[in-house]
């Protein structure tokens, strides 16, 4: 396993952006000596029953970034969110950068280019992105070090960012007292989500871990989203350093059963695994939204 130690020293400054309407957290990811910058898992505003779209979300990161002073090297997706739609392609154009995800992503364009009868046009190579990442890539972010961690679980493409001492794990674990996200999305696994916890739970227990959601569960009356990773090895409700993996399997399962599909899912997928492009016609130039009936979105 990879020694870690180093990545300690390097301490970026982290600005997260709650979204209430999704739940989901947005990073700007800095070291302020370079004043290069990462965002984490961006957020397009979309009212579903219009089919509208806004950039109210997106807006205020523009700004923030440039308030700092800040220069994009990187948009970052941890994974194809099915609750949120990505804002990349927007802040590209206005902040510049290289959009980026795991290279898994290709499996998921795989299922969900059939789920949504995608065409030829569809390309199912990843091409969208700027970049695709494999787990152990490394680069710097101005002057502090970056290592691409897969941890996949909730999606068979998930990946997680350790940006010095900062860990961003996408929707692997929320905080401790919330716990893990769902595994029933097609090639989810509890096994996969299990393993890939013991890998993050390996990293220094002082790492600061920054979660991309926050559902606010009963005790609590504020949003949080940092945590460290000491403190989801004891306490994570779900999965902890005690946990097995049968127990944990079990557990998700039954829970996993009472959830609904998220509000978003349709038009998230759609858009997220095009790297946040939304489907557009050819011809036209109209934007549109498939919704696929009776499909793997329809729980049974």
């Amino acid at each position: 396993m990879k020694n870690y130690e180093d990545f300690l020293s390097h301490h970026p400054s982290v600005k997260g952006f709650f979204d209430h309407a999704t739940n989901t957290v947005t990073y700007v990811v800095a070291d302020e000596t370079t004043k290069q910058c990462a965002v984490i898992d961006s957020v397009l505003d979309y009212e579903p029953h219009g089919g509208t779209i806004s950039f109210e979300s997106a807006d205020r990161i523009i700004q923030y970034v440039k308030d700092n002073g800040y220069r994009v090297e990187w948009i970052m997706e941890t994974h194809v969110h099915a609750d949120h739609l990505s804002a990349a392609p927007y802040l590209k154009e206005h902040l510049g950068g290289k959009i980026a995800i795991g290279e898994k992503i290709l499996e998921i364009q795989s299922v969900f280019g059939k789920v949504f009868n995608e065409g030829t046009e569809f390309e199912r190579d990843g091409s969208q992105f700027d970049q695709l990442f494999s787990d152990g890539d490394e680069f710097l972010l101005g002057d502090i070090p970056v290592h691409v961690m897969y941890t996949p679980g909730h999606t068979p493409a998930d990946v997680t960012y350790i940006i010095g001492d900062a860990v961003f794990p996408g929707d692997t674990l929320f905080m401790p007292d919330y716990g893990t996200a769902r595994v029933d999305f097609p090639g989810g696994s509890a096994e996969d989500m299990h393993a890939s916890a013991q890998k993050l739970f390996s990293l220094p227990e002082e790492m600061r871990m920054f979660m991309c959601h926050d559902y606010l569960p009963e005790g609590r009356s504020e949003y949080q989203y940092e945590t460290t990773v000491g403190e989801q090895k004891r306490a994570n409700i779900h999965l902890n350093q005690h946990t097995r993996a049968d127990e944990f399997a079990a557990l998700r399962k039954d829970k996993d059963m009472t959830l609904g599909m998220p509000r978003l899912i349709i038009p998230s997928l759609q858009v997220n695994m095009r790297g946040g492009e939304i489907p557009h016609d050819s011809e036209t130039g109209a934007l549109f939204l498939k919704i696929p009936v009776n499909s793997v979105f329809s729980k049974k």
